[in-house]
């Protein structure tokens, strides 16, 4: 699994950025979010961490799949209020689109806050 190490670091960090640069524009930018969010949780399961973590983020990316479906589903169809034929309580099932993307956001305070924390800690030399 070692081998894996640096590949899982650069899907982390390219995710990561990725995710970042899609929340400018969070419509057109849902094309760099779930691909980012993606690259995450491979780098995730690929770097060894525990089933917890990498649950965790595959129900992010889950969600995030599932409502950038339905935002695009939507749109498809002419989208939402207003003039169109659907009402605007269909955006509701949308929802999952953004609780993903918090998900996420959280998932990598959490990360980088435990990976500063690690490299704190003094070097032991040994005896």
């Amino acid at each position: 699994m070692k081998t894996h190490q640096p590949w899982a670091r650069i899907l982390k960090i390219v995710g990561g950025i990725a995710m970042l640069l899609g929340t400018l524009d969070p419509l057109e930018g849902s094309l760099l979010i779930l691909p980012g969010s993606g690259l995450v949780a491979l780098g995730m399961f690929l770097s060894g961490e525990n089933r917890s973590t990498v649950g965790y983020w595959l129900w992010a990316f889950g969600l995030i799949a599932l409502g950038v479906g339905v935002l695009f589903g939507l749109s498809a169809l002419g989208g939402v209020g207003g003039t169109s034929a659907y009402s605007i309580w269909w955006a509701l099932l949308i929802l999952p689109y953004p609780v993903g993307w918090i998900m996420a956001l959280a998932g990598s305070i959490s990360a980088i806050s435990r990976y500063s924390k690690s490299r704190k800690q003094p070097i032991q030399c040994p005896q």
